[in-house]
């Protein structure tokens, strides 16, 4: 987005894309393929379709990044320089980062992950044959990509095996390091009753020590032990590699930057967009894309020698399918919880936020098209980039909320 967008601005520039292959996945399509809702032929195009002709496509392996020459070095000896740097690498699964979790999925039959492509046909070749049994959703760490992606996977999973007739022999239990369904207090409580409503019991607060495969167990830190015939695990997300090696990673190697700006703490000629950076906003699609609105317009302000006032406030907003054709919505941003109301207009909606409606659930599934055809091309979207309190409930704030709001 950001280079075909920057490609329509800058007309004497060269813009340079490198990417590893030319397969552009679809990734919120993850979440459908293990119940057969997408098929693997619609969550794949070309990476050079998806661009402008005016940018320029490098497919290659990145060693390193060398901020103090303006380097890209890649794996094969390739090196590019650069007077801008834009980061959108991303945050991958990481099973490595937990005992027993990549083994489990590599020879495990019982143990499976839905956030890469091949775990995630993998685990549609496992539900398709599954007849009953303990079945286990854990949350290995947080932030994670679409943060709200194992609640749907959960009620997906009623929704299916209930399509199946064996939800009767299905005990579902969804396990989070988190206190709660989810980090915000009203959203919590929403989906928090549909988990209870769909008799998914959830057990907080388990930060996962490994997964014992020999048992089929995954044991907490303070020795909580539970069961599973089925383990549909959320691994670690960590950024590339390359990023820690080249100095700009933290410990999770994603790029600390200023929130506002994405600018990057280090270079002033470097920016990190999307799940590639360390801002406390969800790691969603939604973030990615607003996120780019407002670095569009920064950059051009930067590039002109000029401070940057165009400011990203944090603004998601998420699609949570909870099964029969319906789907809640949510939209937040840094200092405003998810809160019930309409979206995007208080009178017209047409969408209810912190409901299960059919609308939504068309929203969700239409936001496929829109992706390849409007959000990819660089379009504009009828949706401001900065979040509205328009049709929201701000009535359940409390006083120090609403502070933050006026701030």
């Amino acid at each position: 987005m950001s280079a075909n967008r920057l490609s329509a601005k800058l007309k004497d520039w060269h813009i340079t894309v490198i990417d590893r292959d030319d397969n552009h996945r679809y990734q919120p399509g993850f979440l459908f393929m293990p119940f057969g809702i997408y098929s693997p032929e619609q969550l794949t195009k070309s990476r050079r379709e998806t661009l402008s002709k005016k940018v320029n496509l490098v497919f290659g392996e990145i060693d390193r990044i060398n901020g103090d020459e303006n380097k890209v070095m890649l794996t094969n000896g390739q090196v590019f320089d650069y007077d801008y740097l834009i980061i959108a690498t991303g945050v991958a699964p990481r099973p490595d980062q937990t005992p027993g979790l990549a083994e489990g999925i590599e020879s495990n039959d019982a143990v499976h992950e839905f956030y890469s492509y091949d775990g995630s046909l993998a685990l549609a070749k496992k539900l398709k044959n599954f007849q009953g049994g303990r079945v286990v959703l854990n949350i290995v760490e947080m932030p994670i990509k679409c943060p709200v992606a194992p609640l749907e996977f959960s009620f997906l999973a009623d929704d299916y095996f209930k399509t199946q007739g064996i939800r009767n022999k299905v005990a579902m239990t969804y396990s989070t390091p988190l206190g709660a369904a989810f980090t915000q207090p009203i959203a919590a409580k929403a989906f928090g009753a549909t988990l209870e409503e769909k008799q998914i019991a959830v057990e907080p607060d388990f930060m996962i020590m490994e997964v014992n495969n020999e048992t089929n167990e995954i044991v907490s830190y303070d020795e909580r032990r539970i069961p599973f015939d089925l383990l549909i695990s959320v691994p670690v997300n960590m950024g590339q590699d390359f990023l820690s090696r080249s100095g700009l990673g933290n410990e999770l190697n994603l790029v600390p930057v200023d929130k506002f700006t994405q600018v990057s703490d280090k270079y002033s000629n470097v920016f990190a967009l999307g799940d590639a950076n360390n801002i406390p906003a969800s790691k969603a699609g939604s973030v990615a894309h607003f996120e780019v609105d407002v670095f569009v317009e920064n950059f051009i302000q930067h590039i002109a020698g000029q401070e940057m006032t165009h400011r990203f406030d944090g603004h998601a907003n998420c699609f949570i399918e909870t099964g029969g054709g319906k789907a809640m919505l949510i939209d937040f941003n840094y200092n405003v919880q998810p809160l019930p109301g309409k979206y995007p207009y208080s009178i017209i909606g047409p969408m209810r936020l912190l409901k299960q409606t059919r609308m939504n659930h068309l929203g969700k599934m239409a936001f496929r098209w829109m992706y390849w055809h409007i959000l990819m091309p660089g379009r504009p979207m009828p949706v401001s980039a900065q979040m509205s309190l328009s049709g929201k409930e701000t009535e359940l704030l409390d006083h120090q909320q609403l502070a933050k709001v006026a701030s």
